[in-house]
């Protein structure tokens, strides 16, 4: 093993640790709303699911501790028809304790890697919600969260460009 140079060691040295727990999750809001049974409908269809998820994060009163909210809403249609099966809305926040982020990076770090810490516990509740409801569990895919960030702030950047005109 290759010893260190000096400079590469002051430099391991000089870069913070990142450091990440998890403090609490919880359910904010939950709304299932199964449309087919309020109508008295019932039968074999085929669910087609929307799902639109949307984030934010806030510092709270104590130092280095964010809350995260990832917010989904789905919206169910019977394949090929226009009826709706169900609407489910969540939003799902966790408390987290970051330190060692540059300020620069703190905001995509809690808009990409908290939402993920919190994605597999959201998606069981959207499972569970789902076959409690009467249908097949909506097993979400995996959330892409850096594409979610980027477009986000490429739609925030063409936003601003365009009241700037």
């Amino acid at each position: 093993m290759a010893d260190e140079s000096p400079a590469e060691n002051t430099a391991a040295q000089a870069a913070p640790q990142i450091q990440m727990r998890v403090l609490g999750q919880f359910i904010r809001d939950m709304s299932f709303e199964n449309v087919m049974a309020q109508k008295g409908v019932s039968g074999d269809v085929q669910p087609e699911i929307a799902v639109q998820v949307n984030l934010d994060a806030k510092k709270r009163p104590t130092e280095h501790q964010y809350e995260v909210s990832v917010k989904l809403n789905l919206k169910s249609k019977a394949k090929g028809l226009e009826d709706i099966l169900f609407l489910c809305e969540l939003d799902y926040c966790g408390l987290f304790h970051i330190e060692g982020v540059a300020e620069d990076q703190l905001h995509p770090f809690l808009m990409i890697e908290c939402p993920r810490m919190l994605f597999p516990f959201l998606r069981r509740i959207v499972s569970d919600i789902t076959r409690d409801g009467g249908y097949p569990p909506v097993n979400l895919d995996n959330i892409d969260f850096v594409a979610l960030y980027r477009n986000e702030l490429m739609r925030r950047q063409a936003e601003s460009q365009k009241t700037d005109a």
